[in-house]
């Protein structure tokens, strides 16, 4: 097949073609001879009407107005008044020019109407702009894959003149391309032959390759293939679009190490763990070595002296590259953390000296800056001398060791608070748990320091309404006086929220409020003599559950905690997939609860990380080792307390608190246990006195008859007057006798004093004063109002 051409295709002929507009042929006195079927068209006239009259029986002499000029390149000679067989007027665009094969007097008349002229030449200049002007590179290649015309954009890809590449091949033009796209023919050719071959288009495929005016870089195509064919059907070619999106992918890349980094920089406040996390992050994706070196002040949890900082005093604290026989995976942390040295001039040396980044070629220095202080420096390097740092990557790497130095600056705080005293915890911490209900308990408490015997774990049980027990379990940023005062208070607050009947997202996102709030504006009396804030409560973490016996369901949220671990009747541990939540004080995210339901005699396990964290020790070993010895049915609480602490602290806590609860939960009998849905209706009141006081009959109960049926009339008498939807009503005989009213409305009942004149509002006066306690706890679909009554003494 010959090279495709614009003369191959009647629109670029233009409407002044003597194959399109109307023609007349003109002897040398303008007298018409000869009349198209195209002229009869456009002006009515047949050729017997016609020939042989001259041409200004339908055209005027002159230029009818004044029309702007005609561009150069326009084929038209001028612009005239055309009249009608009808009697009307057309503006045409006429030329003329010679009949070939006769005599030279001889001549060629052609028309249009301009409108369409015009049209024509607007389209010949966006086709002229799409050649010239377009940013997308066009290429146009023959049946037998062979290039036949390109635009500008294309010619500037190539890096040489079209006359020069005229003729080749896709794959010869990119020899060292490849397919970034899946799912595809494994060549330009290939593809192209598949596009020709069916019809079928291949839209964004994207093509990496190093075209030849840039050979030393990789580019990334957009491309389109999609074939070319005439109106009749004939295929002519395959038409390329390609678009470099190099720059586009670079950004995406750059957004998604960030994203990368945010998961896992800053996750753990350790130096350590948080200096390997870059290391990790940035290899190979960004670098082919990372080394991390920080100030042995920052390891011992102190602010490193300002000053001079080309004198201080750096350990190489991570190290990860490609490099390496074992791949891209952090080298373990050096024994010794011997100073490394930098020679003077280096670009260490000059980031030390400047507390800038140095850029040298394919090294790159960041400082860790943390306020004024200078915490260290990581240094990104890449192999090949072709691949430098752009301006991009540059602020990308500031970025990532911003990111890294805000990280380490907190595990910093975080180390040095550790170190402090704890002298307070012990007497916060619950010395004496009472028995509960729900479960049977068995808890252990060891503080890593052994001269105070205190630490900054704590840990809770909680009775609350309808015989269910709240469980939580903290670990307090640090250890000491400040540490157990944090402790204080949020185990304080967190028996406060769970006695409000709040639920385990309600509960913890309250706390991370509070937690979050200004320092000063909370604790402003124990603010530090020079007015910084003493308080350690940011960075703590918290589990809390709340198990219903009657349901056997357990409701569970964690701020940044370790989840707890289930054993289930047959033994098999497990540790449920709760969402981990950011620890408190954090912010920024939601927490979320899981719900589950444990079989009669399940065995819930909640701890700190103190018992399976150990620096010599994965903390899944150590979770596996957990649910190993917990698997034990058969062996009593306080057994499985010791041998846990045995197993997995042989030595004792090393560096670390540990707090550890077992709970094996109980099941209350359906016998102890009264529950009916009744309508909103004005008899409900009665009725629900009469299961009610029949109830308690069943269960000898009588001595409280008078008194559960004036509550139960009063609440019930409330929730039909105030609500709508169907009412619960349940009673529990366990400890105490509870009465449960549930309905769907949300608004809670105040206890008030009614005046002598008043009708009503006595009602909740009155139960306040027959029950030991009441309250109201919120669900989904509404409130329960709850009483509780003692029972009477046995004879």
């Amino acid at each position: 097949m010959t090279a495709w051409n614009a003369e191959q295709t009647a629109d670029f002929r233009g409407p002044l073609d003597v194959t399109r507009a109307a023609t007349a042929v003109l002897d040398a006195q303008d007298t018409v001879i000869g009349w198209s079927p195209a002229a009869e068209r456009l002006l009515g006239y047949r050729p017997h009407e016609i020939v042989g009259r001259p041409l200004s029986a339908f055209l005027s002499p002159g230029r009818a107005f004044h029309a702007p000029p005609l561009p150069a390149s326009s084929r038209a000679n001028g612009i005239r008044t055309a009249r009608h067989r009808d009697g009307y007027e057309l503006t045409v665009a006429t030329a003329v020019c010679p009949l070939p094969g006769a005599g030279p007097a001889e001549r060629v008349f052609l028309a249009t109407e301009l409108k369409d002229l015009r049209l024509w030449e607007s389209r010949l200049a966006l086709l002229n702009g799409l050649a010239s002007q377009s940013p997308l590179g066009l290429a146009i290649y023959d049946t037998d894959l062979r290039l036949t015309w390109c635009n500008a954009a294309f010619e500037r890809e190539i890096g040489q003149p079209f006359h020069e590449f005229r003729g080749r091949r896709a794959d010869e033009l990119y020899s060292d391309g490849k397919f970034v796209t899946q799912g595809h023919p494994p060549t330009l050719d290939a593809v192209m032959r598949h596009v020709l071959d069916t019809g079928e288009p291949i839209l964004d495929l994207h093509f990496q390759g190093r075209p030849p005016s840039d050979p030393e870089t990789d580019h990334l195509w957009s491309c389109a293939y999609y074939r070319l064919q005439d109106a009749d059907g004939h295929v002519f070619g395959v038409c390329e679009d390609a678009f470099d999106i190099s720059e586009r992918f670079k950004a995406q890349q750059r957004l998604a190490l960030l994203v990368e980094a945010g998961r896992g920089i800053g996750t753990a406040l350790d130096v350590m763990v948080t200096a390997e996390k870059i290391t990790e992050v940035a290899v190979p994706e960004f670098a082919t070595t990372v080394t991390v070196d920080l100030a042995r002040a920052v390891l011992e949890g102190e602010v490193p002296a300002t000053g001079d900082s080309a004198a201080m005093a750096l350990v190489r604290v991570a190290r990860c590259s490609t490099e390496d026989a074992g791949g891209a995976s952090p080298d373990p942390p050096p024994a010794n953390r011997s100073p490394v040295d930098y020679p003077p001039g280096s670009p260490q040396d000059r980031s030390l000296s400047s507390g800038g980044h140095v850029l040298d070629e394919t090294v790159l220095v960041v400082p860790l800056r943390a306020g004024n202080s200078m915490l260290g420096l990581v240094t990104f390097i890449r192999g090949t001398r072709s691949s430098v740092f752009d301006s991009g990557e540059v602020a990308l790497a500031d970025e990532l060791a911003a990111r890294t130095a805000v990280s380490i600056d907190n595990a910093r705080r975080f180390t040095r608070e550790r170190t402090a005293s704890l002298a307070l915890q012990r007497q916060l911490l619950p010395q004496y748990v009472a028995d509960q209900s729900a479960v049977d308990l068995a808890h252990r408490y060891l503080p890593a320091d052994d001269v105070t015997g205190v630490g900054g774990d704590w840990f809770d049980v909680i009775p609350l309404s309808g015989t269910r027990v709240g469980l939580v379990v903290g670990d307090v940023v640090g250890h000491g006086l400040q540490a157990a005062a944090t402790m204080g208070r949020l185990r304080t607050t967190v028996r406060a929220f769970a006695q409000l009947d709040m639920d385990p997202v309600e509960l913890l996102s309250r706390l991370d409020d509070l937690v979050g709030q200004s320092a000063q504006e909370r604790w402003g009396e124990l603010g530090t003599p020079d007015g910084t804030d003493a308080d350690v409560t940011t960075g703590a973490t918290c589990l809390y559950a709340v198990y219903d016996p009657v349901s056997r369901h357990c409701v569970m949220a964690r701020a940044g905690h370790l989840p707890p671990a289930v054993v289930g009747p047959d033994g098999g541990a497990s540790f449920p997939d709760l969402p981990a939540g950011p620890p408190l004080g954090l912010g920024g995210l939601p927490f979320e609860s899981l719900e589950i339901e444990l079989p009669k005699g399940s065995l819930l396990a909640l701890f700190t990380d103190g018992l399976v964290e150990a620096r010599d020790r994965d903390i899944d070993h150590g979770l596996d080792a957990l649910g190993r010895v917990l698997g034990d049915r058969h062996a009593s609480l306080e057994e499985l307390c010791d041998r846990t602490v045995a197993e997995l602290l042989p030595e004792g806590p090393a560096a670390d608190d540990t707090a550890l609860l077992l709970v094996r939960t109980r099941e209350l009998d359906s016998s102890q246990v009264a529950d009916w849905e009744l309508p909103p209706e004005a008899v409900t009141p009665g009725r629900a006195r009469e299961l009610a006081t029949g109830q308690l009959h069943r269960w000898g109960l009588d001595e409280l008859a008078f008194a559960t049926e004036l509550v139960v009339s009063e609440l019930v008498t409330n929730a039909v007057r105030y609500t709508e939807g169907p009412l619960h009503v349940r009673l529990i005989r366990d400890r105490t006798l509870l009465c449960e009213v549930a309905d769907t409305g949300h608004t809670s009942p105040n206890l008030r004093h009614s005046g002598e004149d008043d009708e009503g509002g006595r009602g909740l006066f009155i139960v306040a004063q027959l029950v030991k306690r009441w309250g109201t706890r919120y669900t989904r679909s509404g409130k329960t109002i709850w009483t509780e009554q003692a029972l009477p003494e046995e004879e």
